[in-house]
């Protein structure tokens, strides 16, 4: 199974009794509708509707969900998500020293999840699995870059500006 490491990801854990809660209120993702083992798409938008960070959110546990987005605003999302938290009991972290990697099959039904691995929800073709943890270097960015080009996932800095879009 193909794989790469994506150097410029970076993941912010929230967890708390008041996590869902608190995230519900503020992203554009429906966290209701987020299973266990899926990595779903989601913005926190400017009040003008425009998207100001865009990341993946996958569910860790029952109070629990890491969001993955790009490294270089990954603080800034992170001091954005502190300062709307208000008295919220969610504890709010970026994890410094965990890897984003992504694994893909052509074939759609193919899975080798794990707890450890989240279906990556926005490709309808073909599997993609992220893993977050420990990874080994290697792996084929530019094949990843073509399969998101070909399956017209956008990314943010790189397809669309933050805080000039809209979704």
């Amino acid at each position: 199974m193909p794989f790469a490491l994506l150097k410029d990801r970076a993941l912010i854990s929230v967890s708390g009794p008041d996590a869902e809660h608190f995230l519900q209120n503020i992203l554009t993702t429906d966290l209701d509708a987020l299973n266990p083992g899926e990595a779903k798409p989601g913005a926190l938008l400017t009040p003008q509707g425009k998207i100001l960070f865009d990341f993946l959110i996958s569910r860790t546990d029952e109070n629990g969900f890491l969001l993955e987005c790009r490294a270089d605003v990954a603080d800034d999302f992170v001091r954005r998500l502190m300062l709307y938290r208000l008295r919220a009991k969610a504890e709010i972290a970026k994890q410094d020293q965990v890897l984003v990697t992504v694994k893909w099959n052509e074939d759609s039904t193919a899975s080798d999840s794990d707890s450890t691995t989240h279906a990556d929800t926005r490709f309808r073709n073909v599997a993609v699995q992220r893993s977050y943890g420990a990874a080994s270097d290697g792996g084929d960015a530019a094949a990843w870059q073509a399969l998101r080009i070909a399956n017209g996932i956008a990314e943010s800095g790189t397809d669309y500006p933050l805080g000039d879009a809209f979704p």
